[in-house]
């Protein structure tokens, strides 16, 4: 029997760093149980540079990251969804597309590493520091029993995780 495959957004307004590492670290920490993707309502036209040293840095691949519309999820040939996660406050208080399936969707808010003011070693430690949580957050989100839940449950559960901090 082979079990059963989730589809997973993460959405961000540029979709060139947060959401761009989740979706490297679901698609690596899930393997064959889940199928990230990321998006955003304004993409950026290039993938971050420091988001791609920082993936590099864990050793995954980068190969074939990019920057990509929602739109791309709300078309009828687009996979059926079954989470959205939006990473920034901004793309969380915007009208978000119709998705295909009925997600369950969460908030998980993480600062935006680019936007740390300070030069690049500052912003290299907010990247790492907004991957570290991501990667938090998405081992929790893996170790849910996800068939035992019923769908209310389930977004308590993810809107706990998002409420995860880094300890200082």
């Amino acid at each position: 029997m082979t079990e059963r495959i989730y589809n997973t957004l993460f959405v961000c307004t540029g979709n060139s760093a947060r959401s761009i590492m989740a979706e490297a670290l679901l698609n690596r920490l899930g393997k064959q149980r889940f199928r990230a993707y990321s998006a955003g309502s304004q993409p950026a036209a290039r993938v971050h540079p420091l988001a791609i040293e920082q993936l590099s840095l864990a050793g995954l691949p980068t190969q074939e990251l990019r920057s990509k519309n929602w739109e791309e999820f709300a078309r009828p040939d687009a996979p059926p969804l079954d989470f959205v996660f939006t990473v920034c406050d901004r793309a969380a208080g915007e009208i978000c597309p119709v998705w295909p399936g009925r997600p369950i969707t969460a908030h998980w808010g993480i600062e935006d590493p680019a936007a740390v003011p300070g030069g690049e070693h500052r912003q290299r430690r907010a990247f790492a520091l907004a991957f570290s949580l991501l990667q938090r957050r998405i081992s929790l989100f893996l170790s849910l029993p996800l068939s035992k839940l019923d769908a209310m449950a389930l977004e308590r559960e993810l809107d706990t995780i998002g409420r995860l901090r880094e300890p200082d």
